[in-house]
């Protein structure tokens, strides 16, 4: 186990895999080897702006040499976030802090074959992945969805590295054609289905994937961005043991409320993914917005994620 949980890294090399990604190696200050990592790992960046610190999470592969990191990262416009900061704010030979990698999106060890689909920058958690599956001759395919030719990162590699495993679905140009929900029917009992990519795009598949009779533990898929919350209020918090009262404001996480007031509550991924900032809840209702907890542990009001979930009116926990 680590004893701290971020260290400092070099840019190494950029590379400009399209228009709008950029491809950055990072190294460890003294030439070691940087951590292992499983297909699917990630890794969050600390990254100094103006107005605070922000931590922005990126799936980790490797391309290039043993002991590396790479992520890679997409320009959203506008931005003024993550993206920005390394577009426009990074160069070769930086330091960037970074946490130990994570895996909140890992294979499973049952699956017979593995499908993956991605769409955009949601490609770069399948690069580990499919990785992994080489080098341990296991099965799997991969359908990526982009714009364009052009505007489809590490389309070249893929093709030279899995020959016959990679299909591409481009929307715009000449013969477009769009990747559809439609595939997973085509997939063989025993075949496990990986989503990444927008959320409208996610849920699209998760839905088709239930309604074509998939069970729940064969579908696996990963959001770097919280869901939107619409019409988001302010609610209440009283805390079981303490009785005291703590106020969330509507721009602000339960999670951050209670961090803020000295309440030591983990937590790691801040999307309602992972579940480790989980807590207990004695009385009250909840919105629920993780990707996490089971429909029946929803159902039960007992339990809620403090980083992307919400409460209506006044909230008793059990802390």
């Amino acid at each position: 186990m680590h004893k701290k949980s971020t260290h400092e890294v070099r840019v190494k090399s950029i590379i400009k895999e399209t228009a709008t990604i950029k491809r950055f190696t990072l190294q460890a200050l003294n030439g070691s080897k940087l951590p292992a990592f499983s297909g699917g790992s990630h890794i969050t960046a600390y990254l100094p702006k103006a107005s605070g610190t922000l931590e922005r999470s990126y799936s980790i592969f490797n391309l290039s040499e043993p002991g590396l990191l790479e992520i890679a990262v997409r320009l959203a416009e506008p931005s003024t976030g993550g993206s920005e900061y390394w577009h426009h704010h990074v160069s070769e030979g930086d330091i960037v802090k970074v946490s130990y990698p994570k895996n909140h999106f890992p294979l499973s060890f049952q699956a017979k074959h593995h499908v993956f689909y991605a769409a955009g920058i949601g490609i770069t958690p399948f690069l580990s992945m499919m990785s992994d599956l080489s080098e341990n001759n296991q099965s799997f395919e991969l359908h990526y969805a982009a714009k364009s030719k052009q505007q489809c990162a590490f389309r070249d590699f893929l093709n030279e590295t899995y020959p016959g495993k990679c299909h591409f679905y481009f929307s715009e140009g000449e013969n477009r054609q769009r990747l559809s929900a439609e595939l997973l029917m085509e997939h063989q009992i025993g075949t496990h289905v990986y989503f990444c990519g927008p959320e409208k795009m996610i849920q699209e598949f998760k839905s088709a994937a239930k309604s074509y009779g998939y069970p729940a533990f064969n579908i696996h898929f990963e959001l770097f961005a919280p869901p939107v919350k619409r019409d988001t209020v302010p609610f209440r918090i009283t805390l079981n043991q303490s009785g005291k009262h703590l106020e969330v404001p509507a721009e602000r996480s339960m999670l951050d409320v209670l961090r803020e007031s000295g309440i030591d509550v983990p937590y790691s991924c801040k999307v309602g993914g992972c579940g480790t900032c989980e807590v207990k809840v004695a009385e009250g209702e909840i919105d629920h917005y993780d990707s996490f907890l089971t429909d029946e542990q929803r159902r039960s009001n007992e339990t809620m994620l403090s980083c992307i979930s919400r409460g209506k009116g006044n909230v008793l926990i059990d802390l």
